[in-house]
């Protein structure tokens, strides 16, 4: 794992050359929050997995209007930042297996750190969801709760638990990633509008 080229700042500046969308950056700070927090429990370079979670989309604001080619600019936009190969790799693999990116759909997930960057920027939304279900608090937000929102599948249907799931593959279970997660975007809970 080399060094990474671009400072944080660096890295939130360019995500915003691309990205406008208010609800994509708190997206975004979020998955970002959640890959440190699993980090520093895997003992793996927060600084690292913080700067996967923060760029995972970095392409989202130029291709969401033709879903099939997001991910394709990303490794141009990242390699002109300076990013290797390893870093590139890991940050496409979570469009890895979705029928909408044809590109993509034929690959499968092998490293921990892919595991956790799909299932880590995935869980956001559900935790979002049900931040604002509960009065935009996450203050005092349970993983047994937020167990209970992921076991219903009409609650926030669009989200794919499946994904979230192969946190496992990481020898976690649900719950101690529910926990971690929620542990995560608690830390920057102003910067996302929650309480």
């Amino acid at each position: 794992m080399n060094p990474l080229p671009i400072t944080r700042e660096q890295a939130w500046t360019l995500v915003k050359k691309y990205n406008t969308h208010e609800q994509d950056l708190i997206h975004y700070l979020e998955s970002e929050a959640v890959l440190r927090e699993l980090a520093k429990y895997f003992g793996e370079d927060v600084e690292y997995w913080g700067m996967l979670g923060l760029l995972h989309d970095i392409d989202w604001g130029i291709t969401k209007d033709n879903v099939e080619t997001h991910l394709t600019k990303a490794p141009e936009i990242l390699k002109e930042a300076g990013f290797d190969d390893e870093f590139i790799t890991n940050l496409i693999s979570h469009g890895y297996g979705f029928e909408e990116l044809p590109h993509l759909a034929e690959k499968r997930r092998t490293e921990r750190i892919q595991h956790a960057l799909a299932a880590g920027e995935t869980i956001t939304g559900l935790i979002h969801a049900y931040a604002l279900m509960r009065g935009k608090r996450i203050s005092d937000m349970e993983a047994k709760g937020l167990m209970k929102k992921f076991k219903d599948k009409t609650f926030a249907a669009k989200i794919e638990r499946d994904v979230i799931k192969e946190i496992e593959k990481t020898g976690l279970t649900l719950e101690e990633f529910f926990k971690i997660a929620i542990e995560g975007i608690k830390k920057i809970k102003s910067e996302v509008g929650l309480e």
